[in-house]
């Protein structure tokens, strides 16, 4: 019997019995630059990029190596949708929603007002066609893009005044990410899209009256408090921030299969980490904050039902002029609904006894 027969017919103790064993292929060696969108004093959501590119060497034996860059050191923080679509790169860690400009889909990948949780939003990539939907928007822009954390709801951010009503909103001159800025337009707010190094001069100097960014845990590390004595909740426009890695098409494609399972499988790690420290560190944050003498409000319920309005009224002018928002938006928004019907019976009737209890 021949090798090819043996390695055909038999058992792998046959094979082993034989001494004979399948051939192992030597896996390339392979260097890529991941650009984020992030300062590096951001450990937790540029740290998702680091907890990535460490995964990626491990399960390669070091052979598949990525370095990570922050914001500004291979090209600016939004230009790396640029970068990774024309390959000076071949990756790329950013909140999604930086790029609404482009395309309005864009935010859908990230955050939405009114959107899902963090739960929510990552059964829907996961499991839901999420992925699927997302994925074939971005080849137009040669990104293939897998998942790269979440930073969970979000704080409304610090303002200098008592926000009371609506009103208080008009003329305000406010940083908030992305797609949101849309909303806050026409309730007469002014929004700016700043990168997160730039904020806390922007808001000291007054060129800013109001910012969010993301919770108690990056907000103490930006300082936000000693500018703005005001920390309002919840962020209503993003109930999970689902940060991605945008990878080139072309770079991806190069890869043996071993490594693609290993891009896939590093991104999911990043994933549960990001989260998972978003979620173990804001608490103790918060405390630090409160014991600064930051005044934590609830937004009052006119301004989130005002804003919820206004929200509801710009995506129903997106179904009407933008044919990639209505196909993502339709699916995502069916996807909501029953993960809010669910959510409803379980996780929100326990977690709401909780929040009652002494522990």
């Amino acid at each position: 019997m021949d090798r090819r027969s043996i390695l055909k017919n038999a058992g792998i103790a046959g094979v082993l019995a034989a001494g004979a064993a399948p051939a192992v292929h030597a896996q390339p060696v392979v260097r890529w630059r991941i650009a984020s969108s992030f300062p590096k004093s951001l450990d937790t959501i540029y740290g998702s990029a680091e907890v990535f590119a460490r995964a990626v060497k491990e399960m390669s034996g070091g052979k598949f190596e990525v370095t990570v860059h922050a914001a500004g050191e291979l090209m600016p923080a939004f230009g790396v949708v640029d970068g990774v679509q024309n390959g000076t790169v071949e990756a790329a860690h950013t909140a999604p929603y930086y790029f609404f400009g482009k395309n309005e889909a864009f935010a859908i990948g990230g955050a939405i007002p009114f959107g899902m949780n963090s739960r929510q939003l990552t059964a829907w990539m996961v499991d839901g066609n999420g992925q699927k939907l997302m994925r074939e928007f971005y080849a137009k822009y040669n990104i293939v893009n897998y998942l790269g954390g979440n930073t969970g709801a979000q704080m409304g951010g610090w303002f200098r005044k008592e926000v009371k009503s609506p009103a208080d909103i008009k003329g305000l001159k406010f940083r908030v990410g992305g797609f949101a800025g849309r909303v806050i337009e026409r309730l007469g707010g002014v929004p700016q899209n700043i990168p997160a190094g730039e904020i806390y001069q922007s808001l000291e100097k007054g060129t800013i009256d109001a910012a969010e960014w993301i919770g108690p845990y990056d907000d103490l590390k930006l300082g936000l408090n000693k500018v703005a004595p005001f920390y309002y909740y919840p962020g209503w426009w993003e109930g999970s921030l689902n940060l991605e890695f945008y990878i080139n098409q072309k770079a991806l494609a190069a890869l043996t299969p071993e490594y693609r399972a290993i891009v896939q499988a590093a991104s999911h790690e990043a994933h549960v980490v990001t989260q998972g420290r978003y979620d173990a560190r804001n608490p103790g944050a918060l405390k630090q904050l409160v014991a600064s003498k930051a005044k934590v409000l609830p937004f009052p319920q006119t301004v989130m039902d005002a804003s919820f309005k206004a929200t509801m009224e710009l995506y129903g002018e997106l179904e009407k002029s933008n044919p990639e928002w209505k196909k993502i938006y339709a699916d995502y928004r069916n996807f909501q609904r029953d993960q809010i019907l669910w959510f409803r019976f379980a996780e929100s009737r326990f977690d709401n006894y909780m929040a009652t209890q002494k522990l």
